[in-house]
């Protein structure tokens, strides 16, 4: 039985680093994809921006995530097995609750780097899953992003 690993995606340089390194790391892997559309982020856009209608934007997190997902996996070779998903939530708590719905066997996620206020005040996903994860986690530290 080959290995399932989850990579968290958000779209990020970072979250493509962390799917690089999979792909890299575990080539023989089940990879799946998880993007986490948090229903705050379609809350805070309409309440900050009322009649707010670009039409360059996407129309929701689901959207957003599922075309996300979809740019992701045009980059993998064909022969990879490779599953997506949108599941909506906390990412933190919806990163754990689904490794440990589905059974993997270890997750690798991008982390942004916050330092100071800006990790206190927006908190750090990864950090979180660290903690929480009852599997290993491969947390890919994208300086560059």
């Amino acid at each position: 039985m080959s290995q399932q690993v989850l990579v968290p995606v958000d779209g990020s340089r970072p979250s493509r680093a962390a799917l690089e390194y999979a792909r890299e790391q575990f080539p023989d892997a089940e990879l799946t994809l998880l993007y986490v559309a948090d229903p705050m982020t379609d809350y805070s856009r309409q309440r900050a921006y009322p009649g707010y209608t670009a039409e360059d934007e996407y129309k929701s997190e689901r959207e957003k995530g599922e075309a996300v997902l979809e740019s992701f996996e045009e980059t993998l070779p064909d022969a990879l097995t490779v599953e997506t998903t949108v599941e909506a939530g906390d990412p933190a708590r919806t990163i754990v609750q689904y490794a440990d719905d589905h059974g993997v066997d270890g997750i690798v996620l991008g982390s942004h780097g916050r330092e100071g206020v800006a990790r206190y005040l927006l908190g750090s996903v990864a950090e979180t899953v660290v903690r929480r994860a009852a599997v290993p986690v491969t947390v890919i530290n994208d300086h560059e992003a």
